[in-house]
């Protein structure tokens, strides 16, 4: 199959730097999300100024610098889906940033599973395309392997609860079949996301320090969908506070 077609070459035809410029006083740490809402609130509640740009066809994304604990910290609302989300990275990491951390919905693959709970994910199955053109072909890649230890005593120490398991990542929001969801959790996946996957694999090409957490929304271990905590303005107050465990955990990770 084509995607078994992985070139490892740093150079491409159209590079990152060919777009980015590269700046300066960038900051290292990026920190985002993908909820509009929950981005809006951060951006109201915490010290900022806008310092970049970037965009794709349609949309133009704004980055902002954060002073958040004497730090400052790179902050942007991601692009939803696996190609657009890793060509912002690419950008991103072309103006100067060292190191991510990524924090988002997903939908659980087990009921028992809490809304707006933490869960840290171990491995991603590789459901969609855009890994496979930074990763050689493979079903599963790992994912948070450096920081897990740290972030489970973060959230320890704050007596905040969580879960761990593979997450399936995949490109097809409406080809969630009954008979795909029981394979995936037959795989051992307990959550489904749309970038996962293709952000661990950008992340390791282009030796970047990464992390990523989900706080899930709807339920997909049901006969009929559930969308519990999925609209934007769902159970904000949880949000935030989930917002504030991610920059939190950012200055101490990589400070």
């Amino acid at each position: 199959m084509i995607l078994s077609q992985f070139d490892p070459t740093k150079t491409a035809l159209i590079n990152p730097k060919d777009v980015v410029a590269n700046l300066p006083d960038f900051p290292k740490t990026v920190v985002t999300c993908f909820a509009r809402a929950t981005f809006a609130r951060i951006l109201a509640d915490v010290p900022h100024r806008q310092i970049a740009k970037t965009s794709v066809a349609n949309l133009e994304i704004p980055i902002y610098e954060l002073e958040f604990k004497g730090q400052k910290i790179e902050f942007f609302n991601s692009y939803v889906g696996a190609s657009g989300c890793v060509a912002i990275l690419e950008d991103i990491i072309a103006m100067g940033a060292e190191n991510l951390l990524i924090f988002g919905t997903c939908g659980v693959l087990d009921s028992n599973i809490k809304e707006t709970s933490i869960i840290i994910p171990s491995a991603a199955i590789r459901d969609e395309g855009t890994s496979y053109h930074y990763a050689p072909a493979g079903q599963e890649i790992s994912l948070n392997v450096r920081h897990r230890n740290l972030f489970k005593e973060f959230l320890e120490q704050k007596n905040i609860s969580y879960t761990k398991g593979k997450v399936w990542t995949t490109d097809g929001i409406y080809r969630e079949t009954q008979q795909k969801i029981a394979k995936r959790k037959a795989q051992g996946a307990i959550t489904v996301d749309m970038e996962c996957s293709a952000i661990a694999a950008l992340a390791d090409f282009r030796n970047i320090n990464h992390f990523q957490f989900f706080y899930p929304a709807d339920n997909l271990d049901t006969e009929s969908w559930d969308p519990r905590t999925l609209a934007n303005d769902a159970d904000l107050e949880t949000k935030d506070r989930i917002a504030n465990i991610a920059l939190n955990f950012a200055t101490e990770l990589f400070e």
